[in-house]
């Protein structure tokens, strides 16, 4: 497997300054306080895994929200969120064929071009699987380029699993899925604990595996910890960090991790770029 330079932000494909007015085609719930939000494209407009948008509800403000839809789709762009502030709020009081301002996409992608032949692994905490669907997409549309390929998910509870409708679709693609929880219900029958521990039913990782994941900062700096240990390599392990960004253009400085700037230099990072300021050093 070569040995890969740092990722870049992709470019905006819209005026990264100027909202396109776009129209609520339809909106999904899919766990308490979780709603899946499908947009009409801006004509013209398309993205990579990872990457996120400006969603801009007039009166509100804007909030910077990953991408959860397939990247080769792109007539409706999807975006799951959390009701957490005022913006997201606003948008949870909106219907279908509301109209909203998006602005993007910004930031860096999940390297999936980069890793054909190779053996990959997702791994995603709660909501954090929502910007690495768009790359579990385009695994599933090329399974035949790439080796095993397994996504390892765990949530808080059993209710709070998104897309779990779409499980079987992936391990029809020949994807391994394995999902863990926090806390188990009367009716859960699966694994109880944390992402990290799944890791280990998967003996085939090593230096010819890649892992991407995205989630709380605690999980993925201990997933990245037990991948290291499993013998990936710190060059082919990537973190997406989605926290605080607020203006995508990194004006405002609410997304500053360390030296980078989250909304201008990720959300996708290389472990190696990020691991002093996530406390590990096991390299």
């Amino acid at each position: 497997m070569p040995d890969l330079p740092t990722l870049s932000a992709a470019p905006a494909s819209v005026d990264p300054w100027q909202p396109a007015f776009v129209e609520i085609v339809a909106i999904h719930d899919e766990t308490p306080g979780v709603r899946t939000f499908d947009l009409a494209a801006p004509h013209g407009y398309t993205f990579e895994p990872g990457q996120f948008n400006m969603l801009y509800v007039p009166g509100y403000g804007e909030a910077a929200i990953s991408i959860s839809s397939h990247p080769k789709s792109p007539q409706v762009i999807s975006h799951t969120i959390r009701r957490a502030g005022n913006v997201t709020g606003a948008l949870f009081r909106c219907q279908p064929g509301d109209r909203i301002g998006l602005r993007g996409p910004f930031g860096s992608s999940w390297p999936v071009g980069r890793y054909r032949g190779a053996n990959v692994v997702i791994a995603a905490g709660g909501i954090g699987l929502a910007p690495l669907r768009p790359a579990i997409y385009q695994l599933a549309a090329h399974r035949e380029d790439y080796g095993r390929v397994a996504v390892v998910y765990g949530s808080r509870h059993p209710k709070d699993l998104l897309y779990r409708e779409t499980f079987d679709q992936w391990r029809r693609a020949d994807i391994e899925v394995l999902v863990t929880v926090d806390f188990a219900d009367d009716h859960w029958t699966g694994p109880i604990g944390v992402v990290p521990t799944l890791l280990e039913q998967l003996p085939w990782m090593g230096p010819h595996t890649t892992l991407w994941t995205c989630g709380p900062e605690i999980m993925m700096r201990f997933t990245a910890q037990q991948a290291l240990r499993q013998g990936i390599t710190p060059d082919h392990l990537y973190l997406s960090l989605e926290r605080n960004m607020n203006c995508a253009v990194g004006l405002c400085g609410h997304c500053q991790f360390g030296p980078s700037f989250v909304c201008k230099d990720g959300p996708v990072y290389a472990y190696r770029q990020i691991a002093p300021f996530l406390f590990v050093h096991d390299f």
